[in-house]
């Protein structure tokens, strides 16, 4: 059985409205296979914009963080409630950036994702390892506490409403990649993993996108692997002819 594929634009911090519109409107005219799913993640400020400017499309509008609380005094955090209203369906939790630079911890991030699912949102949980701890050997040891903390008392969900990236980090803005048999050997692992946690029916259904330098010359191969069911594309999801290459993979 083969997943539906799906391809995610996260743009961080980059664009301001009018740049946001504009690639956004580039984008969803491009060729886009019907047999996948493409996704868009602006930052926030963009949100609204971009998801007018996507109505009537079928290119998916993400928020790349949200609050687990539907309101109240959490100043600084976007509630998934006024991420639906802005258009998302989908909201990023746990992506690198997140944990390294702004220190978001397991437990923080299953809030997140918790959050996210309880009030219709599909989630994205991100989890990957550093270079130092590839090097230690540790790559599965570690991809296991981010998954199991992550998921902690995550039930009741439909498959589609989760999706698991896998980041390595050390190939995050470097312009390394992990092989396409690295991120198998990965995205096997996780899928097992998800077998444990649930069952083999629902984690055969659970999308694993692979993030870490994917560019158009090399989605094609990545593809090819029978667990790799997207891609989480950070830089090349900036310009729109690099990205709709990337949604017209060649698996």
């Amino acid at each position: 059985m083969k997943r539906r594929p799906l391809i995610a634009g996260n743009w961080k911090m980059h664009l301001t409205v009018a740049e946001a519109k504009s690639l956004a409107n580039d984008i969803a005219a491009g060729d886009i296979p019907s047999d996948r799913d493409v996704m868009l993640a602006p930052p926030f400020t963009a949100l609204a914009a971009v998801g007018e400017t996507l109505k009537n499309t079928p290119v998916l509008l993400a928020a790349q963080n949200n609050c687990w609380e539907e309101k109240g005094a959490f100043t600084g955090e976007i509630s998934p409630v006024m991420l639906k209203d802005a258009g998302c369906v989908m909201a990023i939790a746990g992506h690198s950036e997140r944990r390294h630079i702004f220190g978001e911890t397991d437990i923080l991030i299953n809030k997140r994702v918790a959050g996210a699912l309880k009030f219709g949102l599909t989630s994205i949980l991100c989890i990957g390892e550093t270079l130092e701890q590839r090097e230690a050997g540790n790559t599965f040891i570690v991809l296991e506490k981010q998954m199991r903390q992550g998921l902690s008392g995550i039930d009741g969900f439909a498959e589609e409403q989760l999706v698991i990236a896998y980041e390595p980090v050390w190939a995050i803005g470097t312009g390394k990649t992990a092989s396409e048999t690295q991120a198998q050997e990965v995205h096997r692992f996780l899928r097992n993993l998800l077998v444990d946690l649930y069952e083999k029916n629902i984690a055969d259904n659970i999308r694993i996108l692979y993030g870490g330098s994917v560019k158009p010359d090399n989605v094609d191969i990545l593809m090819t692997q029978e667990d790799v069911d997207g891609a989480l594309v950070g830089g090349a999801a900036l310009q729109a002819e690099s990205f709709i290459r990337i949604i017209n993979f060649n698996a």
